[in-house]
């Protein structure tokens, strides 16, 4: 997630349903349905040649409620097929309090009837059942159908998509093909919360499905927003939210308080992105008792950011160096284009004589650990850190397992998770506010879709809960530095000014910071 976040901003990221005809799309098809709701479907991959020009028309995933999953062209936007079922613009979503037609509703409750029938039949089990034969497959797959079109006709859209994903992990293609034609019907852009979210997690289990998760990942930016634009959704998202707010803020007072009586301070920070956490420290450091200290910052930053800043990391030197100048605070910037897993101490230019702070700010989940390379990036720098003998190091992180989890429950986690967030959006972004769609297009679909659709080193999308953070700090060699009563307080005058719903939790020295008591975000800091 980010704003002027630095994980998810990092990259100007175009919408994913701009796919590269070079994805691969798994043809599924739904035949026939007959009393038992048996399916009958042809599957197959198709190639295409990749659209690299940005003036040539993306193609897309597209769904409907007898067809396949298929690519075809689009030059608008190619969301429409979820707006138009929004519930604010009709009535035909089950989340909405009514089914999406009268046909639809008797259409569910005769196959329900039938379903019901079948499994009572006494000699089910009995039918065609040598080796395994039909009767036993046919009353799993009734079951398994009867569940699901329960949930549809209550409603339940998180119950069928997580019976969609049971379906893809098990290669079970009918029944996919059946469930992916009715969420078509239940998720949208534009809906509550968990439509909203759905659309993006349907988008990922059809991108799994078709193996083209990857290629969707890397070609995002086909067609990017500009610059500027990208700038105003992050902004919209910072506004919106406090978790970023409650990121610089927590890691900025960490900061602070270690270096609170030194002279030369030197800050790495791991993502710089557009620099502006460094804004309030800087003010805070020019008004510090007796006089600033001289202040240099180390910027790292994937060198595709540069597109989000229409520019190079110089630019945020500059713009940094004159708030520092109308701060009388002595400055210094260091850029350095790199991605994290290209880090060597001998590129971070640290001096002798200098007080030293590290900021990782929602970007070591994104370094690949042991369970994903030999090098295992994640440890690495911990340790490559640990050797700098650095006065603070903090840590700003979502709280969430998605790392090594098998994928049932990292979707489960992923669903628990971004909900939440999408639940928060709606206090501050209206319904209709006209750039919300984009706001969560560009700065959150991104990610549910790396986590659903992306396995190995092609998934950089890898959460770890605070504890499992905690373990990897101490095997470096850390020890915990406890935020101060201060940083408490300031993160509490924050939340003020937000719902009443953002909770506020100290644990051992961090704070989580949650929704309806469930932690989305956390800080803390080592030395």
């Amino acid at each position: 997630m980010e704003a002027t976040q630095k994980h998810m901003i990092q990259e100007g990221s175009s919408m994913f349903y701009h796919q590269p005809s070079s994805v691969k799309q798994m043809d599924l098809s739904v035949q026939t349905f007959d009393s038992y709701c048996t399916l009958e479907s042809s599957s197959g991959t198709k190639s295409h040649p990749c659209l690299n020009n940005k003036n040539n028309s993306s193609s897309t995933t597209s769904f409907s409620s007898n067809e396949s999953p298929i690519s075809q062209a689009n030059n608008n936007n190619n969301l429409s097929r979820f707006n138009n079922h929004s519930p604010d613009e009709n009535n035909n979503s089950p989340l909405s309090g009514s089914s999406a037609t009268n046909n639809n509703e008797t259409e569910l409750s005769l196959m329900l009837k039938d379903l019901e029938t079948a499994m009572m039949e006494p000699d089910l089990d009995n039918s065609f059942n040598h080796q395994g034969g039909f009767g036993q497959q046919h009353r799993v797959v009734s079951t398994a159908m009867y569940r699901s079109m329960e949930m549809i006709s209550r409603g339940d859209l998180k119950g069928v998509l997580y019976e969609c994903a049971k379906a893809v992990e098990n290669y079970d293609l009918e029944m996919t093909d059946w469930l992916i034609s009715q969420l078509q019907q239940m998720v949208s852009v534009s809906g509550e919360p968990v439509q909203r979210l759905g659309a993006y997690m349907l988008e990922g289990l059809v991108a799994r499905l078709a193996s083209s998760g990857s290629s969707i990942y890397k070609a995002l930016r086909c067609k990017d927003p500009t610059g500027p634009e990208l700038l105003t959704y992050m902004h919209i998202l910072y506004e919106a939210c406090p978790y970023f707010k409650f990121g610089y803020e927590s890691a900025n007072g960490a900061i602070a308080e270690a270096v609170k009586n030194e002279s030369f301070v030197h800050i790495i920070d791991f993502q710089i992105s557009q620099g502006g956490q460094w804004v309030s420290l800087i003010r805070a450091l020019g008004a510090r008792p007796g006089g600033p200290p001289k202040v240099r910052i180390t910027g790292i930053d994937d060198p595709r950011s540069s597109f989000a800043r229409q520019g190079g990391l110089e630019l945020v030197g500059q713009r940094l160096g004159k708030l520092a100048e109308m701060c009388g605070v002595p400055f210094e910037f260091h850029g350095a284009a790199l991605c994290c897993t290209e880090v060597e101490i001998e590129k971070l230019g640290v001096r002798n004589g200098e007080a030293l702070a590290v900021n990782f700010p929602l970007v070591l989940h994104h370094m690949p650990d042991e369970s994903v390379t030999v090098e295992n990036h994640r440890d690495r720098l911990l340790r490559l850190v640990k050797r700098l003998s650095p006065n603070v190091v903090t840590l700003v992180e979502q709280e969430a397992n998605t790392n090594t989890a098998p994928f049932l429950p990292r979707f489960v986690e992923t669903m628990n998770h971004y909900l939440a967030v999408f639940e928060s959006i709606d206090v501050k972004l209206a319904r209709d506010h006209k750039e919300r769609i984009n706001v969560e297009q560009h700065c959150l679909a991104r990610e549910v879709v790396n986590l659903i659709a992306c396995e190995g080193v092609e998934r950089e999308e890898r959460h770890e809960p605070l504890g499992k953070w905690r373990s990897r700090f101490h095997m470096a060699g850390f020890k915990p530095y406890p935020l101060s009563s201060y940083v408490n307080a300031t993160i509490k005058g924050l939340l003020e000014s937000y719902s009443e719903k953002y909770t506020l939790e100290e644990r051992d020295g961090a704070l989580y910071l949650g929704w309806k008591n469930q932690p989305l975000i956390t800080s803390c800091a080592w030395r």
